[in-house]
């Protein structure tokens, strides 16, 4: 399952991503892992919450990006959720390649029964068609 916090930059998405991070976490059967453009939030996660800073690794494109996350869930098979702030940043998608990107992560979920929420700088309106199912939230 893919699930979206959309809306414009700085609107409130990463306060209501680590409020949902920390509140399930306390429900988990398996690990979380939180990907971030920075150690910024490190404080405010939850000590169970495995944090990642993407700006430590040399992801160049939204390719490397998929298998970057395929490496995270080879690494875990309790893995439950996997929480992506600032997603457009981090995965290196470009605004054409988002609905192949999305479908993807889907697909993995599906596969490996992990759950993908995103943080998205877009209004709903500008997302794809295929997005428009997966809004949890908009801004």
């Amino acid at each position: 399952m893919v699930q979206l916090i959309v809306g414009e930059k700085g609107k409130g998405k990463t306060k209501i991503l680590l409020d949902k991070v920390n509140k399930e976490i306390k429900e988990a059967t398996g690990t979380f892992v939180y990907l971030d453009k920075s150690k910024k939030h490190m404080y405010e996660l939850n000590n169970k919450v495995r944090l990642i800073d993407l700006s430590e690794f040399d992801v160049q494109n939204s390719s490397e990006f998929i298998g970057f996350l395929s490496g995270i869930l080879s690494q875990d098979n309790d893995l439950e959720r996997i929480f992506l702030d600032s997603f457009l940043k981090i995965s290196k998608v470009t605004d054409e390649e988002l609905a192949d990107v999305l479908k993807r992560l889907q697909t993995m979920g599906e596969k490996y029964q992990v759950s993908f929420v995103l943080s998205v700088s877009k209004d709903a309106s500008q997302l794809p068609e295929c997005a428009k199912d997966m809004i949890l939230v908009s801004m």
